[in-house]
């Protein structure tokens, strides 16, 4: 069973009945429920991970019309050149040049701070490949936006997206990512030796 979660009046919605309806039935088909719910906030980072393989993105695209949620994320900025670009950005994409990582945190903050709603949705690791830490810049954006962060987990073994309580970040960061990294193990990434 899917489980769908009803989202609050507060959070950014997306899609129709016919939309939602194929996503479900997709999760269905592929054996892929939810466990928790979203908070009803107009404005947080959703941090998804394990992120290992292209496939997340899939589950994600899926869960997002599920749910029903608007959600962003920030791309590389080849990958919003004709015709993919149309795609990337219908399904909520913003092209970032990378060159700079301070500038990319200082342009998100300003998207949250241009916008009544916004769920920002990236992966700590920022990429698939297997890093000793993960990357700080959507920690510097909840903080700087004034956001929360909620933790989702992508359990591919068990078929799960955990969709975990919001946490708010107190400044101490080593302190933070310990308590967000607990939420996720390499058991649940598809690629278990990438994480």
């Amino acid at each position: 069973m899917t489980n769908v979660p009803t989202l609050g009046p507060n959070v950014p919605h997306r899609g129709n009945a016919l939309t939602h309806g194929l996503a479900v039935f997709a999760m269905r088909l592929t054996g892929w429920r939810f466990e928790g719910t979203l908070p009803d906030r107009a404005k947080f980072v959703m941090i998804v991970a394990p992120h290992t393989s292209n496939w997340d993105f899939l589950v994600g695209v899926m869960a997002m019309f599920a749910l029903g949620i608007r959600g962003t994320f920030l791309g590389k900025h080849t990958l919003f050149a004709w015709p993919f670009g149309i795609a990337m950005r219908w399904l909520g994409g913003v092209p970032v040049n990378r060159s700079s990582a301070h500038d990319v945190v200082r342009q998100t903050i300003e998207y949250f701070e241009q916008r009544d709603q916004m769920i920002l949705a990236l992966s700590p690791e920022g990429t698939r490949k297997k890093l000793p830490a993960w990357r700080t810049g959507f920690y510097h954006v909840a903080r700087g936006a004034g956001v929360p962060i909620v933790p989702v987990a992508f359990d591919f073994p068990n078929g799960v997206i955990t969709l975990f309580p919001e946490f708010h970040t107190t400044g101490d960061q080593a302190a933070d990512f310990t308590a967000l990294a607990a939420h996720f193990e390499a058991r649940m990434a598809k690629r278990p030796e990438l994480y």
